[in-house]
């Protein structure tokens, strides 16, 4: 933080709950002025000079009340773990507590959005090494090296359109989502003139890849009634519109000019 602060960039971590901050904690509980930090999350500002730290810095005490039961995990008196659930009432609150430590002087809504945004790029990050394998390659060759992390990536793109033309709202982690849609069998038989492909799923939770595939299948049935009207690069884009939906608030779209062939025309 100091040497951020002596280049003039703005911070914004997270601290462990050692015994000050907790003490911090426990000093901001005994008072009233908590205001909104977004989803469910109240926050308050204080002040706070840590052991090592140079100076008190701005610390920002975010808190946001347990409203179902909570698993407990406590030792036997022969050390073994034991495993209980307590039932949060209405006449009890349990506390889920984070505290952060910034330069910026925004208001503590802005904060607690900015530390959430942080937190789901690190979660990205999180789930190419740990579920992608990004960081399970090592090799004296960079060549070799950028190669495979560049693959990985496209990998990781391309499943996660797939999966949102599933589901446009929301993201899906490989860990659950590979093993949902790829295990399943599929069987193409012929017949008229026709190639039907069946796909039975082995999953547990089938009903589930079920009306996933079925998605997809439809939006691509409804694609391949206009398809013969569009270039290629048109398709890509109405693909993309589909699963960026979300993010796009239903817009299509639109290939840039100078991507787009000689006499091609634009739909959207």
């Amino acid at each position: 933080m100091r040497e951020a602060e002596q280049r003039g960039q703005d911070y914004l971590f997270k601290l462990r709950l050692t015994a000050n901050v907790k003490r911090a904690i426990e000093r901001a509980m005994r008072e009233q002025d908590w205001q909104s930090a977004g989803r469910r999350w109240q926050g308050k500002d204080g002040q706070l000079r840590l052991e090592g730290w140079s100076r008190h810095r701005r610390i920002v005490i975010l808190r946001r009340r347990i409203e179902r039961s909570v698993a407990l995990a406590q030792r036997a008196d022969k050390g073994q773990l034991r495993l209980s659930f307590a039932e949060v009432d209405d006449g009890g609150e349990v506390w889920e507590y984070a505290v952060l430590v910034t330069s910026l002087d925004s208001e503590i809504l802005s904060i607690g959005q900015l530390y959430r945004d942080r937190a789901d790029c690190e979660n990205v990050f999180d789930e190419l090494k740990n579920q992608w394998g990004w960081g399970g390659f090592t090799t004296r060759d960079l060549k070799r090296c950028r190669l495979t992390a560049g693959m990985v990536a496209l990998f990781f793109n391309w499943w996660n359109l797939f999966v949102r033309l599933a589901d446009p709202n929301h993201h899906r982690e490989a860990i659950t989502s590979r093993p949902l849609l790829l295990q399943a069998i599929g069987r193409q038989t012929r017949h008229a003139g026709r190639t039907t492909v069946t796909i039975t799923s082995s999953h547990g939770e089938h009903h589930r890849a079920r009306k996933a595939l079925t998605r997809i299948a439809g939006f691509f049935a409804e694609l391949r009634k206009t398809a013969e009207q569009l270039t290629p690069l048109e398709r890509w884009y109405r693909i993309l519109s589909e699963a960026l939906r979300k993010f796009l608030r239903g817009r299509i779209l639109v290939p840039p000019r100078r991507l787009q062939p000689a006499g091609a025309a634009s739909y959207g």
